[in-house]
């Protein structure tokens, strides 16, 4: 019995195997060896050796000996091995059974769930109303991915939430090699934990750029199916899960027009967008949100920064061009070609 790691799958340890090892030797009448001898020769308690003889008896390697009453004797190997394996393959034969049964019972729920899903509308698109069904939804998309996931995050800085229920899937799709592409805004730098989160996908492999303003919310998985959300000022509303190419490719061709325009994680967004005249990104789309008419509060959602920041950059701004007023801010900035 040399082999110790196959005889714990049996069920002996190396206790129980130095006891039975011990009546073997014996001979049939091993027990009257008694409790206290035993315990001495293989320098072990006298409890520990009751305890390996219940588990041998168990075990239907020892059994009461008929001529001598009141006694046991060793089962030999060849009988008592060969009980053991028997009884672990009925056990094995009957778990894999009962695995096939319940492979059988998932296979028919999931059948009967795809089949009555009455949201699924036409040309492969999918409404999923509430949180729960968009990440049960982007779940079972991330599981399926194998090459490549493309994504959308405005708004800044990340909800805890976002976070905490982005980064599993994350994970295991970074652990298979899958490519990640996110693009944030600029402001998500401001936040210590976006931040936080952004630096950790890169250095695990994924990539991160931002821009001072980026298109709604998307994420397209594998080229080929994308998740939407109804209405982008209000995610809580649902989203919109589509795999008709109609709509997936343009959004793919947005996220690489924006991924063009955006900046690293790492790299200086000032000096890697910086003008001749020193404008920044984040400032020129300032100034061109309220050119357009926008309000400082409708600029700063979506710069994803709050109004005291759009306001302290348009007074840097009127400062730099020298104007009294927005009015006149607007019209040199217009003649440095600045909008």
């Amino acid at each position: 019995m040399q082999d110790t790691y196959g005889l714990e799958l049996l069920g002996l340890g190396p206790d129980q195997e130095a006891v039975y090892q011990s009546l073997l030797n014996c001979g049939p009448a091993g027990e009257a060896v008694g409790v206290v001898r035993l315990a001495e020769r293989l320098g072990i308690t006298e409890c520990r050796v009751r305890e390996c003889l219940d588990d041998l008896v168990d075990l239907e390697l020892l059994r009461p000996s008929r001529d001598a009453p009141g006694m046991l004797r060793a089962v030999s190997p060849e009988t008592g091995f060969d009980s053991i394996l028997r009884r672990q393959e009925a056990e094995l034969l009957r778990r894999q059974q009962q695995l096939a049964r319940s492979k059988e019972a998932v296979a028919r729920t999931v059948a009967a769930y795809a089949a009555d899903r009455s949201d699924a509308g036409v040309d492969g698109a999918e409404r999923l109303v509430g949180l729960d069904a968009i990440q049960s939804r982007l779940e079972s998309l991330a599981r399926d991915l194998t090459d490549e996931c493309c994504s959308i995050e405005p708004g800044g800085a990340q909800s805890p939430a976002s976070l905490a229920a982005a980064r599993p899937l994350d994970e295991r799709a970074l652990a298979r090699g899958v490519t990640l592409r996110t693009i944030y805004q600029d402001s998500a730098r401001n936040d210590p934990a976006t931040f936080a989160y952004a630096r950790w996908h890169t250095e695990n492999g994924g990539q991160i750029r931002t821009c001072p303003e980026t298109p709604p919310r998307m994420l397209v998985f594998d080229r080929r199916v994308a998740v939407v959300p109804i209405d982008p000022a209000n995610t809580r509303l649902g989203a919109l899960c589509t795999s008709a190419p109609g709509i997936v490719m343009p959004l793919l061709a947005l996220f690489e027009q924006t991924w063009e325009m955006a900046v690293p994680l790492g790299a200086d967004r000032r000096a890697a967008h910086a003008a001749a005249d020193g404008l920044s990104p984040a400032e020129s789309a300032l100034l061109k949100l309220l050119a357009s008419g926008m309000t400082d509060e409708a600029a700063g959602k979506r710069l994803g920064v709050s109004l005291r920041t759009v306001r302290r950059q348009m007074a840097a701004l009127m400062e730099r061009l020298d104007a009294t007023s927005r009015f006149e801010a607007g019209l040199k900035a217009a003649q440095r070609g600045w909008l």
